[in-house]
This record gives C-alpha cells, structure tokens and sequence, in this order.
C-alpha cells in the first residue's frame, strides 16, 4: 500500500483515504435520501442506541451490553422492515444510474427502435390540447426502459389500443378511472388509474400540484417521461429526470416529445418565451 502519513501510532495510507471519502459519500447520499421523512428520525434513534451498545461495551457494563446486543442482532431486519420505502427507491436510484440502463445502450438494439418508432404521438397531442381547454387534468406516463409494471398493477389493467377519445373518456371528470395515471407501454394504454410515487423536495414551488409532483417524483427514480394537464390552469407540462417543462403549446409538446422518448436532436428556430423550467434535482 502507499503510505502517505502517520497521525501518533496510526498509519494513514491511500486506501484508506479512499475508504473514508466513499464512506461520506454514502452517508451523504443517505441523509439526502431519508432527509424530510419520518425515517430520518428513526434512523438518528437507531444511530443512538448502536453508540450507546459501542459506550456500554467498552465500559464492561455486561447486564446492559447483554440487552443491547440482542437488540442489535435484529437491527438489520428491523431495518429492512422499517425501511421499506426508502430502501426501494434507493434502490430505484441506483438502477436508474447504471450504464445497463441507460438509453443509448438500450437503443442500440434493433427491437428498442422498432418499438419506439411505431408510437404515435398524435393522439396524446390532441388530447393534451382538448383536456388543457376544459380544464380536465391529465397525467400520462410514457415508459422506457421499464415497463413500470408495479405502478401499473396499482391501477386497473387495461392493454387497449392508443386512441385520443379513449384518452378523453379516461380523463373524463365523470370517469371512474380519472383519478390517477395513465401508463403507455410497447405502444399501448397499459393501464389507468395508476398511483406514482410523489416527490418530497421541498424546492418544487407551491404553485405546483398533486399531478406534478407525482410526475417529478416518477422521473427522479425512473427514465420515464410524464406528460401533465393541470386541472387548475388548463396548462400543459412535461416532466423528466425529475425536471419540469410547463406552459407548453402543442408545437412545443411534439418537439420535446420526439427529443425525450426518440432521441431526436430537433430544436426549435427560437426557444419558447412559455417555457419554464423546474428543476428539482
């Protein structure tokens, strides 16, 4: 190993400088993680009593070392059962960032591009445009490398065909399957009423609703692209990588439409003045 320097009787080398610095590093990715949920407490508790076994340990308190140690022998599975949700999207987190998943490895394959380029977006077009001028909210779920097959068993399973007056009657105020999401997979409506996962960043303005922060919170753990129609203001958005293009016209919508799902390098003459960006990474 290469030896860098000595602090008293401790000898400090590259590795474990490295080890150090990859260790903050996951802490840091964990606060981040669990910060502004209940779970954040749960694990300062559990920080605490593991130091207090370390503290009673070292003292030779045997009758109190005893208690706590059974307590830690279970930590790990309480852990899991406590952290469920958080270990999932960390989880999430991490598949989203690897390279196997990552588009353009999947777009090299000839059946990826085949089934990307047989989507239509016409009828989702229309659609946005018709519900953005009733003030009908939307939300509607475009699938890339995953199928999101546990959001959609959420929802009702549906499989039908890609239609704007199917999209319409599912949105319809009076339709039993309007509140919640639409899920698009392998160029079909896989499923409707769909719970997503909503963001807990606190940096998402307030003019923001229910609908966009469930998109946010879908595209920061996955590589979907969410469209939106708020209910409130008629408007239309697009969500990715956790980031919000609002107040899109319909030219716009197709535009980055075809540059999100297709990979297409298609830019507009000039950049729209009702774009905004959210971001909430």
């Amino acid at each position: 190993m290469i030896f860098l320097f000595s602090i008293g009787f401790l000898e400090i080398e590259l590795l474990d400088i490295i080890d150090i610095l990859l260790v903050t590093a996951l802490l840091y990715q964990l606060y981040k993680l669990l910060t502004g949920s209940v779970a954040l407490k749960i694990f300062l508790g559990l920080l605490s009593i593991y130091l207090l076994y370390l503290v009673v340990r070292a003292a030779g308190m045997e009758l109190l070392s005893i208690i706590l140690g059974q307590f830690m022998g279970v930590g790990v599975l309480a852990a899991i059962i406590l952290f469920q949700p958080e270990i999932r999207r960390f989880l999430l987190l991490i598949g989203k960032t690897t390279s196997l998943n990552h588009e353009r490895f999947w777009g090299g394959f000839p059946w990826r591009r085949e089934q990307s380029e047989k989507l239509s977006l016409t009828p989702f077009i229309e659609a946005a445009k018709s519900l953005a001028a009733k003030n009908t909210g939307a939300l509607i779920v475009f699938a890339k490398s995953s199928e999101l097959k546990y959001y959609a068993e959420s929802g009702d399973l549906i499989d039908a065909v890609i239609s704007k007056r199917l999209l319409m009657s599912i949105f319809n105020k009076n339709s039993p399957l309007h509140d919640g999401a639409v899920i698009i997979s392998g160029n079909r409506i896989k499923a409707a009423r769909c719970i997503l996962p909503v963001s807990e960043n606190q940096e998402i303005p307030a003019s923001m609703g229910l609908r966009h922060r469930a998109a946010i919170g879908l595209t920061e753990i996955t590589d979907s692209v969410v469209l939106v129609v708020s209910e409130e203001t008629g408007q239309i958005a697009l969500v990715r990588n956790g980031e919000a293009y609002r107040n899109l016209t319909s030219a716009d919508l197709r535009l980055k439409l075809n540059q999100f799902l297709f990979d297409t390098d298609q830019k507009p003459a000039t950049a729209p003045a009702s774009e905004k960006s959210v971001s909430a990474a």
